[in-house]
């Protein structure tokens, strides 16, 4: 039999431990259906996702997106987000941007004639000789957070994003290749650039699985004639290995998994959002005797991120002696930490996804519909705070009511978790063997390389 060759666009950071397991949970299951598939990956991390293993090439993203190019110039060269420089650098890659939209159409053009492509050629090729082409499962296609205060800085970078996104699709379906995108959020959109570019891009799709009611909500009024199915989030499907590393911290153990959007909140509003989140840290620790483990989420290296707010967090709780800051380096053992803890907290999406599929009562501090309508699928919205609401009074009362509730919580977990598994995998399955046309790969393979 020969080989299925799956290129995987799309795929962002790896720093962020949510992208690894969405990766991560997407190989494993496409495997679960065609143990013959390899992996090729299209991706704005490419030294990232080249360590990650298991993928036969690592390529560049068909467009550079802006920030993404300034933060790795300014980790390059060693300046900060804030500094006069990366705005030098962030604004010339978004003029560089436009430049590369105009080769990526002309080498589109070129290999679909049979002409040698002068831009991103190897990705190019790749799509030529590939038997399906997979978005991977994220938040690829929207427009902000629906909760956090919008600025001309994210309405730029999702327009980059957006730009970015629906570019490679066009070169994918331009080249007659078919096209999947897998459990993802939708939305929402706040312009209407954001829209059409979203709307461009989805009716390009074979098929759309989309991981929330909110979300299909969303493809619907845009209009999207591609069919769309509902599935869940990609991430329960991961199983956490018991690692034993809280084997001698005392009980009852709390897992903290705490962060903010960069630039979404002013200094004053970090200084708030650690203020209400230390007071009510210790208010519980106080209550209920918890020990208390911040594990970040995205580490970036810069300011404010989940390293450092847990930092700052920490710093300002009255019982630091029950509190302790562990930065685990790899998924696995960040996953089973979470699976250990007997409560967690999170202002992520997928600390509060990874602990729930490890039937542990999570209490989730909501910045956008994906996170409430994860809650929803769930029958546990009454687990989540929006961020608009937040205080160190309504972040204690919410923890309150989900520890006092937790046997009842692991129920519910222990019912809805197995049936949305179910239904990603079946879904996934549906969709990969009945639609796509999988013309056998003979040629030779490439082994661990990568390509910029």
């Amino acid at each position: 039999m020969g080989l299925l060759k799956v290129l995987l666009i799309h795929v962002g950071n790896l720093n962020n431990k949510g992208t690894q397991a969405l990766l991560k949970s997407d190989v494993s299951l496409v495997k679960e259906i065609f143990s013959n598939a390899v992996f090729y990956v299209s991706t704005t991390d490419v030294e990232g996702v080249a360590r990650f293993g298991c993928f036969e090439r690592v390529l560049s993203a068909f467009i550079d997106i802006p920030y993404e190019k300034a933060d790795f110039y300014a980790k390059r060269l060693g300046f900060s987000r804030d500094s006069w420089r990366y705005k030098v650098f962030a604004f010339a890659c978004l003029f560089w941007m436009f430049v590369e939209l105009l080769m990526a159409a002309m080498s589109t053009v070129m290999i679909k004639i049979g002409l040698k492509p002068f831009y991103r050629a190897a990705l190019l090729e790749e799509i030529k000789e590939s038997d399906v082409v997979i978005s991977y499962s994220d938040e690829n296609f929207k427009e902000g957070a629906t909760f956090l205060p919008s600025n001309v800085y994210w309405v730029l970078s999702w327009w980059s994003m957006l730009i970015s996104r629906a570019w490679i699709v066009l070169a994918v379906k331009f080249l007659g290749k078919r096209l999947v995108m897998f459990p993802n959020s939708v939305g929402g959109f706040q312009t209407w650039v954001g829209r059409s570019i979203a709307k461009l891009a989805l009716n390009k799709f074979d098929y759309i699985l989309v991981r929330e009611p909110c979300s299909l909500k969303t493809v619907t009024l845009l209009g999207v004639k591609a069919p769309v199915l509902m599935a869940a989030d990609s991430t329960l499907l991961l199983k956490a290995n018991k690692s034993g590393n809280f084997s001698g911290f005392r009980r009852p153990l709390m897992s903290v998994s705490l962060g903010v959007y960069s630039h979404t909140l002013s200094e004053k509003g970090i200084k708030w959002f650690v203020n209400v989140c230390s007071r009510a840290l210790d208010s519980a620790v106080e209550k209920y005797g918890f020990n208390v483990v911040f594990l970040p989420h995205y580490v970036s290296g810069f300011r404010f991120d989940d390293l450092e707010i847990s930092k700052l967090i920490y710093g300002s709780m009255k019982f630091k002696d029950r509190a302790r800051i562990m930065n685990p380096l790899t998924l696995e053992e960040y996953t089973a930490l979470l699976s250990e803890a007997d409560i967690v907290l999170s202002s992520k999406m997928h600390p509060a996804v990874l602990a729930t599929a490890s039937h542990v009562p999570t209490l989730c501090i909501v910045y956008d519909n994906k996170q409430a309508g994860f809650y929803e699928q769930l029958g546990l919205i009454d687990c989540t705070l929006p961020v608009t609401r937040l205080s160190s009074k309504s972040l204690l009362s919410k923890i309150d009511h989900v520890w006092s509730r937790r046997d009842n919580i692991k129920t519910v977990l222990n019912s809805r978790i197995p049936e949305l598994k179910e239904r990603i995998r079946l879904t996934v399955k549906m969709v990969l063997t009945q639609h796509v046309k999988h013309v056998p790969y003979q040629g030779g393979i490439k082994r661990s390389k990568s390509s910029t």
